[in-house]
């Protein structure tokens, strides 16, 4: 399989079904729960999907209702769905508590789920045949056994033809940050683009400024390394030169739910549609990476702007 700085951007990794819990009126015993598609990986592919670049996922999408919904939501989003097998097993569940700040504390329901279930062959089979100019992935099918090893094997071998980003996306509840910090060196080794939250940031690097916690990822290989700093906009270091975006003005926050996978699909959206994408990022200055940068800024404070990881659609931007 040969590079394809044209072909699609694959993103890898789970679904889930995220439900919103909201009081029932005064005297009215329990709670209502409205569930939405999400889970990281999905939230990105939906988005990069709704923006117009050929983007094809690679889920183990269940069977049962929740499944459903996933793969209706994503090839509504314009989605290829071919490397998705039918999975017997159920789909991953989050409960969402939103802060008064709209931050969603999420409880997980996710032991014996279909999104970490993969094999060598299911993986294999879901690549394009022609080739594809990026795989992205992350979140927890970097870290959930048995198909984690998995996915990292994939990430090797894609990076001989492939631009390869990594959106670690800690999950403490679920995974110990230890996990994660321990796998890190392999992922940077693998990665061109690794994307962080400051939360995640706080996990992986305790005490690190995102300046330091860059240098310490380029040195283990990664030439793009962003920082989303929330209200503080964005950091990035291009091999060491150092940029800042600052958020979008003017935005409403209904929640911050999908928000740093919309920017990521911004980004790569961006750096796709400049031909920067297929290969180590050769060609990639500081003034296309800007312009990407602030694009997937637009992209998350649209996001920002209505409930749930509903990203916008390019002509609404």
């Amino acid at each position: 399989m040969g590079a394809n700085p044209s072909g699609p951007v694959v993103v890898l990794g789970e679904c889930v079904a995220d439900a919103f819990a909201t009081a029932r009126p005064p005297g009215v015993t329990g709670l209502d729960l409205g569930v939405m598609p999400g889970g990281g990986p999905a939230n990105t592919a939906v988005a990069l999907g709704r923006l117009g670049t050929r983007t094809r996922f690679l889920g183990r999408l269940s069977t049962d209702v929740f499944g459903r919904l996933f793969r209706e939501h994503l090839a509504a989003s314009g989605v290829d769905l071919t490397g998705c097998p039918a999975a017997a097993e159920p789909s991953t569940l989050a409960i969402a508590d939103l802060d008064d700040e709209g931050r969603a504390h999420y409880t997980f329901h996710a032991e014996g789920t279909a999104d970490w279930q993969w094999t060598d062959e299911e993986l294999a089979a879901g690549l394009p045949t022609d080739g594809f100019a990026c795989l992205h992935t992350g979140s927890l099918a970097l870290v959930r056994e048995p198909g984690g090893d998995r996915v990292e094997r994939l990430l090797t071998g894609a990076r001989q033809t492939a631009t390869v980003s990594i959106d670690p996306n800690v999950r403490p509840l679920l995974v110990a940050p230890d996990r994660y910090r321990e796998r890190l060196p392999g992922w940077c080794a693998a990665a061109d683009i690794l994307r962080l939250s400051d939360d995640d940031l706080a996990h992986l690097h305790p005490g690190a400024s995102p300046e330091k916690a860059a240098d310490s990822w380029h040195g283990l290989g990664v030439r793009l390394v962003v920082v989303t700093l929330g209200p503080e906009g964005v950091f990035a270091s291009l091999d060491g030169e150092r940029l800042r975006v600052p958020a979008a003005p003017g935005v409403t926050v209904v929640d911050t739910v999908g928000a740093g996978d919309s920017f990521m699909a911004g980004l790569l959206h961006s750096l796709h549609a400049r031909g920067e994408l297929g290969g180590r990022l050769d060609t990639l200055d500081a003034e296309a990476t800007h312009e990407a940068l602030a694009f997937g800024v637009r992209v998350s404070a649209a996001t920002c702007a209505v409930r749930g990881a509903d990203p916008p659609w390019a002509d609404q931007l």
